[in-house]
């Protein structure tokens, strides 16, 4: 009886020495899902915030990342002046620009059609 347990020992712990390369397939698996669902996505947002901070200029209007809504008055390579009120300005480093207010489009004007009574 203990030849046959050493026996089915010794083919067992064969048979599970085989695959080098087996083992690394689920951390690579792992690896691949995390670059797609989290790394990836995360660059893609940093590029578009890179991108938009570089394209700001006089007149836009921002939302800093306190969440204070502000006009561009000036432009540095750094900091940029905002003006929050009437005679309100600040000076803000670029990278604390959350994000552009999209403004409204301006209402038409309607066409005042002059018709002779």
């Amino acid at each position: 009886m203990i030849d046959t347990a050493y026996a089915m020992a010794q083919q067992g712990g064969a048979a599970g020495q085989g695959g080098g390369f087996g083992a690394f397939i689920p951390l690579i698996l792992m690896f691949a899902i995390f670059y797609f669902l989290l790394i990836r996505p995360q660059q893609k947002k940093n590029k578009d915030h890179r991108d938009m901070i570089s394209s700001l200029k006089k007149g836009d209007r921002i939302i800093t990342a306190g969440g204070i809504h502000a006009r561009i008055t000036g432009l540095d390579d750094t900091t940029l002046t905002v003006e929050l009120a009437d005679k309100v300005r600040v000076k803000m480093q670029r990278s604390s620009v959350a994000g552009m207010v999209q403004s409204a489009p301006k209402p038409k004007e309607p066409k005042k059609s002059e018709k002779p009574e």
